[in-house]
């Protein structure tokens, strides 16, 4: 479980192509701190394991369903990642509970500065639209953000200047692929709405929506 809050923005020092998926590995510092081979690490929103590391950075097997679901399948040598170690129990949330879990791949549709921060608006697929609620959470590329806008087809979040310069958020052109994860609250509660359109007892989705 991770908390969408970046440590270190990485790089990709290596990617070996093989036929059971690909091996990245990852140039970094501060996530190694207190991390073992067996340890997750979060990857641009995507959780990996940690199977070596040295002094350098660390690698993870991507398997062939990481690759094809998330955007870690296009990443090349010299990309920048974010990165967040697993949260302990006893930390405070900073974020939001983030599993690593990617609910699909969006895009960016635009990038406008407000001020000192910036809008950045996404193209966003269904299955994680319904998920989405105004000043609710979602997790773009690993980073907890707060929902400001949804409409039919996407959603709009604000970076302040400190999620800038901590993140690759603000390096991303209009158009490219983004992982995302939606709050995973939101997620339980379609699940057990879905329950009661089907005869399970729950809430429906409609039912919910008026309350």
């Amino acid at each position: 479980m991770f908390t969408g809050i970046v440590e270190e923005v990485g790089r990709v020092a290596a990617v070996r192509e093989g036929a059971e998926g690909r091996v990245l590995t990852v140039a970094c510092h501060a996530v190694l701190g207190g991390t073992k081979p067996g340890d997750s690490v979060m990857v641009s929103g995507a959780c990996l394991t940690a199977t070596g590391l040295d002094a350098k950075g660390f690698s993870a097997d991507v398997s062939p369903e990481t690759c094809a679901v998330t955007t870690l399948g296009a990443l090349r040598a010299g990309d920048a990642v974010n990165l967040e170690r697993a949260m302990a129990l006893g930390d405070r949330l900073g974020g939001h509970l983030v599993t690593g879990h990617v609910d699909g791949i969006g895009r960016v549709r635009s990038v406008t500065p407000v001020g000192d921060a910036t809008r950045i608006a996404f193209d966003a697929p269904p299955e994680v639209l319904r998920l989405c609620v105004v000043k609710g959470s979602i997790a773009v590329e690993g980073v907890s953000l707060t929902v400001n806008t949804v409409d039919g087809g996407g959603l709009t979040v604000m970076i302040i200047p400190h999620t800038a310069a901590h993140t690759t958020l603000l390096s991303l052109p209009p158009g490219a692929a983004v992982n995302l994860e939606a709050d995973l609250i939101g997620k339980y509660i379609a699940r057990l709405m879905e329950g009661r359109d089907e005869g399970g007892g729950g809430l429906s989705f409609e039912a919910l929506g008026r309350l």
